[in-house]
């Protein structure tokens, strides 16, 4: 049988499932790692993003930090925290935050800045507090950005959580860096091969929410025009008569 056939029966072999070290444990380490992390984010993200975006102030701040935190080495941040805090659930957790801070920080200020400003005092004009128009005008016309901002935290963290298993937090990565220490391909390849699929699934997932709660009309921060066809029928023109005929 082929590697990648070996792999896909490791992967369907139920007594690789079982246990605290089998796959069904690992993967909902993954998860955990990924949704722990990306919770956490929104925490702290989203308030400081719709505050820039609504004042416009500290955007300048906001682009800088986010600009710097991405250009972190995902590897060499880990190692470094899990020197200070040792090995185990934390040191992972803690990096993983810092990698989705800046995409769902980006996404929600980039969201609330998207929505026509006209819009947002005719809001205020009508006697809107600033609390209103943001949960009801600016939050909901600028789902679209943040919305994708989420996805994209989402699916950078799933796929760095396989570096946990590099200060023993487990995760999917653990079989491939066992695969890796004892050169059994097989275990490499299913675990890569399961976490590339999970990724699709999120992302296949995201793209469904993103669909369902984002409201009709509003896509990208632009209105769609939801008629079909017009509702009333044009009045027919006819040729205007000239003088003499």
């Amino acid at each position: 049988m082929s590697l990648f056939g070996d792999a896909i029966g490791w992967l369907l072999d139920p007594a690789n499932w079982q246990g605290p070290q089998g796959i069904g444990a690992r993967l909902i380490e993954q998860l955990a790692y990924t949704f722990g992390a990306v919770l956490i984010a929104l925490v702290i993200a989203l308030p400081l993003g719709i505050l820039i975006g609504h004042t416009g102030k500290g955007r300048d701040v906001a682009v800088a930090l986010s600009g710097g935190l991405r250009a972190l080495p995902s590897l060499g941040l880990l190692i470094l925290i899990a020197l200070g805090l040792g090995i185990g659930f934390r040191a992972p957790l803690i990096t993983f935050v810092i990698l989705a801070i800046p995409p769902v920080l980006a996404g929600t200020y980039a969201g609330i800045e998207a929505v026509d400003r006209k819009t947002v005092d005719a809001a205020r004009a009508m006697g809107m507090t600033e609390w209103q128009i943001i949960t009801r005008v600016e939050l909901p016309l600028g789902l679209p950005l943040l919305i994708g901002g989420i996805r994209s935290g989402v699916l950078q963290v799933v796929a760095t959580a396989t570096l946990a298993a590099y200060v023993t937090g487990g995760a999917l990565g653990s079989f491939i860096y066992l695969g890796y220490s004892t050169r059994n391909y097989t275990i490499m390849l299913g675990a890569s091969i399961l976490v590339t699929l999970l990724a699709i699934v999120l992302e296949l997932l995201l793209s469904l929410v993103q669909r369902l709660v984002v409201p009709r009309g509003v896509v990208a921060g632009t209105a769609e025009n939801v008629r079909e066809r017009p509702t009333r029928l044009r009045p027919v023109m006819g040729t205007p008569i000239q003088e003499g005929k």
